[in-house]
């Protein structure tokens, strides 16, 4: 999401907000000092006392996972229960802006920007990772290692980790987001969703806290991205070329990466930006339909169906599982991990989903943004996935211990036992680069604009610090301790925002009471759609 978010109109986040216009460089207050020099005493922190920082967050991360861990599965549970409850009630049909607005983008190039989304670095990092690793060793022990049980096992908790908790967490922020900044013409802060339960004081020191934590939740978010893509680019040319698998590597990835973002952001390459886009989404689906078609398309499509099936049958289940009888390690690596990712993207895709929402009801959005990018998760799943299981199960190969031993061999390890293995290893690199760029340039945009009064066009000065921090961050986690530590760290910096989270959707639920009862200025539409208006939504 650069300035105009893909090529897309300039965005119009707050047409009439409440605390003056969301245009020019922002102000920079005590939001954006607060963050920087918490962020840079953190970067002092993990270099100077390194030995230090791993030992802190190591026992942070058993104090917060053993004590708080339950409450990531209980949060994202009922965020999922409020949003499906919201959809089915009359304010499901209350528009995401004035009554009379009408959704921007037709529903299928809606559908295409909510999949262009979620085509991010992890569809390279876990596509194959998550169920292969599965597979060697079943979630919970629910079933013997490397069997047929154990293969299912391995798909069902990879969509479990990578599906509705996921968007729904993101669901609430944007619907809140649009609802706030569009219908009540506030400016787009984490901090204003608050003013139905805090009134004022949303502008005053607890609504700079809100966005002080929002800021950092995104900061160590992206840098565990840019950590995780700095170790598939690093495998993907170690392959290629034969470049050294190291720490030195990553870092010098980290650091280009870096200044392309960085300089991508400041010059507003929207242009680019967009080409980038479309061409990640063409070639993700280009490799994903090459390999359904070299792939055994057979055992895949069955896996799919039996492993959908499980997944269906234990949601509940998966949704409330513990750690009252063991396990607390599995989880800390896969789905507090996950859990706690999602919840530090929050806000970032939240502002995303609600800039292209605009118009739409809120029972349009939530069926559109929980159903369509987690059935495209599970489909490259099942794809990827399915495809390294088959060679581990039936070929006699090694993906798994090759993952064991580093996560970012498990794309490439499949890719290998497959047709054109060189073509399509490069293509994943050039994947994991774009996704890297792209990714990291909106979310640079988005800190700036936070630590900028809400900005639509934070200074440039502002840009590239938060460039350079987010960079900085993920080179001294992945120095401090590797995967491990940006792991450990996304979830202790993720617990408050948690908080966060749960306020988000309770204050939501304020503002549309109050709207409902007639306390808000205009009142939700609805009168039913007629064929005229589908015809003319579609038409946009």
């Amino acid at each position: 999401m650069s300035r105009q978010l893909h090529g897309g109109p300039e965005p119009d986040l707050a047409a009439a907000p409440e605390n003056g216009p969301p245009g020019g460089g922002g102000r920079l207050g005590s939001v954006f000092w607060t963050s920087v020099a918490v962020a840079a005493v953190f970067i002092a922190w993990a270099t100077l006392f390194t030995e230090n920082l791993n030992s802190v967050t190591e026992s942070s991360l058993n104090w917060v996972t053993s004590s708080f861990g339950w409450s990531y599965l209980l949060v994202t549970l009922g965020i999922l229960v409020f949003l499906v409850f919201l959809a089915f009630s009359p304010a499901g049909r209350i528009r995401l802006g004035k009554d009379s607005d009408r959704p921007e983008f037709s529903t299928p190039a809606w559908l295409a920007m909510l999949l262009g989304a979620v085509m991010g670095i992890g569809l390279i990092s876990y596509g194959v990772a998550e169920p292969i690793s599965h597979l060697a060793t079943p979630p919970h022990g629910l079933a013997e290692p490397n069997t047929p049980d154990a293969a299912v096992r391995a798909l069902q908790y990879s969509y479990f980790d990578w599906g509705l908790h996921a968007w729904g967490v993101f669901a609430v922020f944007g619907l809140a987001i649009a609802y706030s900044t569009y219908r009540k013409g506030r400016r787009p802060l984490v901090s204003q969703l608050f003013t139905p339960l805090l009134g004022d004081r949303a502008n005053g020191p607890i609504g700079k806290a809100i966005d002080v934590l929002a800021v950092f939740a995104t900061l160590f978010g992206t840098a565990t991205s840019l950590g995780l893509g700095a170790l598939q680019i690093n495998n993907g040319l170690g392959r290629l070329f034969g470049i050294p698998v190291g720490s030195v590597a990553q870092v010098l990835i980290v650091a280009a990466v870096t200044a392309v973002f960085t300089v991508s952001a400041v010059s507003g390459i929207d242009r680019g930006i967009k080409m980038l886009s479309f061409t990640s989404g063409t070639l993700a689906i280009a490799m994903f339909v090459f390999m359904l078609i070299v792939g055994p398309t057979v055992f895949i499509a069955n896996l799919y169906i039996e492993s959908i099936g499980v997944w269906a049958g234990d949601f509940l289940r998966m949704s409330l599982q513990g750690t009252a009888f063991g396990g607390l390690e599995w989880m800390q690596w896969w789905t507090y991990f996950m859990l706690a990712w999602w919840v530090a993207w929050g806000a970032f895709v939240g502002i995303f989903l609600a800039r292209i929402s605009r118009g739409r009801t809120i029972r349009g959005f939530i069926t559109g943004v929980l159903t369509v990018p987690s059935l495209a998760f599970f489909t490259w799943f099942a794809v990827f996935g399915g495809s390294a299981i088959h060679v581990d199960l039936f070929r006699g190969g090694d993906i798994a211990d090759q993952t064991a031993a580093d996560l970012g061999n498990a794309f490439f390890a499949t890719l290998e036992q497959y047709p054109l293995p060189t073509a399509t290893s490069a293509v994943a690199v050039l994947l994991a680069v774009i996704f890297f760029v792209t990714s990291a340039d909106s979310n640079t945009y988005v800190l700036g604009s936070m630590t900028s009064h809400g900005s639509l066009a934070p200074r440039r000065p502002v840009l590239v610090l938060w460039g350079v921090l987010t960079g900085g961050t993920a080179v001294t986690l992945m120095l401090a301790d590797g995967l491990d530590a940006l792991q450990n760290t996304v979830i202790i910096t993720s617990l408050p925002f948690l908080v966060i989270i749960a306020g988000v959707a309770v204050s939501f639920w304020k503002d549309l009471a109050t709207e409902r009862r007639g306390g808000a200025a205009g009142t939700p539409d609805t009168t039913p759609e007629t064929e005229e208006e589908a015809e003319a939504d579609a038409a946009h």
